[in-house]
């Protein structure tokens, strides 16, 4: 059964900018998600959030089994065609009793994606409410110009190097509240953050980033997983591909792949076009 997005829904994402919800996975199935992400926790001794930002999927295989599952990838191809390549994805654990945050941002700014044909699905692990600092987006802000952010390197902030855009109005914000095994997709351009986590339990989700098989990276060569259809353009190399759970040379390559994005250094060489 073909989960595509409706018309009326296409509509609405392209007004809005976003589209909550559809389910991908069972409740029990979302809950041995969990299971296994906080099995690797323990086997590296260190958060999710500390590797699994840039292309999680490829720490284990059933995270890019997962990136391939047909309810997302239906809803993503009503959006982007028939023709998807997955260039990220970034596990997002939020602690319990937590005041850390994502600032607002635009994806867009940091992707380097020509043209920004581009979608995120966020699958929830766990349920993802308001309380617990669920996502939310400012509905329209993908049909402007990518706006100013600041580069705030707020500990506090869960992202990178705490990028925020200053002066929307919240009360404008839509909270696109999950349960464990559902997922909402918004555009690559729509500005999205999250509050702090007021609740005694973890809000675990895992975010896919999807583009159209035609975009190209502004940011030099770079890979990607082709994910449905055919690559006719060979604009990306390809992931690699892990053969277990925590496959050390993926590790590694996470690895080295987080400590250049961190790198200011890297980022200013991008911005000049030496990358």
């Amino acid at each position: 059964m073909s989960t595509r997005l409706s018309e009326e829904e296409v509509a609405r994402f392209s007004a809005d900018g976003y589209f909550v919800k559809r389910r991908a996975i069972s409740a029990d199935h979302a809950a041995d998600c969990r299971a296994r992400i906080e099995a690797m926790e323990a086997a590296l001794g260190e958060d999710c959030n500390v590797r699994m930002k840039i292309k999680a999927h490829i720490a284990s295989p059933w995270m890019t089994d997962l990136a391939r599952h047909p309810a997302i990838l239906d809803a993503v191809e009503s959006i982007l065609g028939p023709d998807i390549l997955l260039f990220g994805s970034s596990m997002f654990a939020k602690a319990a009793n937590s005041p850390k945050f994502v600032s607002w941002h635009q994806d867009s700014a940091y992707y380097g994606l020509a043209p920004n044909d581009s979608v995120t699905a966020w699958l929830a692990f766990t349920p993802s409410h308001r309380g617990n600092g669920c996502l939310r987006v400012m509905p329209g802000s993908h049909l402007g110009p990518d706006l100013e952010h600041e580069e705030t390197y707020d500990p506090q902030n869960l992202l990178a190097r705490g990028q925020t855009i200053h002066g929307l109005d919240d009360a404008r914000a839509a909270y696109l509240e999950l349960e464990p095994g559902e997922f909402s997709l918004h555009h690559v351009r729509t500005a999205h953050g999250s509050l702090g986590n007021e609740t005694g339990d973890r809000r675990i989700g895992l975010a896919f980033f999807y583009m159209a098989a035609h975009v190209t990276s502004t940011l030099g060569r770079r890979t990607a997983l082709p994910v449905r259809g055919a690559d006719r353009f060979g604009h990306w190399d390809r992931d690699p591909a892990p053969r277990i759970d925590l496959d050390p040379d993926c590790m590694a390559f996470l690895t080295d792949m987080w400590s250049r994005y961190q790198s200011r250094e890297v980022r200013q060489a991008a911005l000049a076009g030496k990358v």
